[in-house]
């Protein structure tokens, strides 16, 4: 019998080196968003996809490893937010809350993100650190907001001086803690961030908000 510790060689039958690697991602994108990383456990994340821990350390390495590709993967997933060139085509004030409304859809529909991010909060920020530092990750939507906020000031519509960072900081609090915050809100006010019957509510309301803060006079 094989010991774990051994090295692991390539095994030519795996069926669907992909397929599993995505499977194994999954499951441990839920594992450490449910446990955090300290908490999760590899061999949890191996019954969840029906295979071993000895083959999540022959794709990824370790535990470390792993969480830094679950991080890699739900960043990546920024991406694919919106068609930031047809957001760009819009006069400045619909494409700043296109890109706002945007950045609440997403935020919403991956809640595993948002604690992912807290998670890698209480770890100082070191795997995506590394990542960028490597080129593994980027912030697209960044450059377009970036070139929207120029546009507004260039036409007049904006009179706020903000760059696009300070700018995403704004959205993404509010967006986040929908998520994080959610059960203590509830619990202090009786009220649901994240029901669906004051998503419309929360979502209007932020976009105004940050269009009230950009065209202030």
């Amino acid at each position: 019998m094989t010991s774990v510790d051994e090295p692991v060689r390539p095994d030519r039958r795996l069926p669907d080196a992909a397929r599993t690697r995505s499977d194994i991602l999954d499951a441990a994108t839920g594992e450490f968003a449910r446990a955090g990383y300290d908490g999760a456990r590899v061999e949890e994340i191996a019954a969840r996809t029906r295979t071993t821990k000895r083959m999540i350390y022959y794709y990824f390495g370790g535990k470390k490893q792993l969480f830094a590709a679950v991080l890699e993967r739900a960043y990546g997933t920024l991406h694919g937010v919106g068609d930031l060139r047809e957001i760009e085509r819009l006069d400045p004030t619909a494409a700043v809350r296109r890109i706002t409304q945007v950045t609440f859809d997403h935020h919403e529909q991956h809640p595993d993100l948002v604690r992912l991010v807290g998670v890698e909060n209480i770890h100082g920020g070191e795997h995506l650190a590394a990542a960028r530092r490597s080129g593994r990750i980027d912030s697209p939507g960044l450059g377009a907001l970036s070139r929207v906020l120029d546009a507004g000031r260039e036409s007049g519509a904006f009179t706020t001086e903000v760059d696009a960072v300070d700018l995403h900081a704004m959205i993404s609090a509010f967006c986040c803690y929908r998520v994080t915050g959610r059960h203590t809100f509830g619990a202090l006010f009786d009220r649901d961030l994240s029901a669906p019957a004051h998503r419309d509510h929360y979502r209007t309301m932020l976009a105004d908000m940050v269009v009230a803060y950009l065209t202030r006079r």
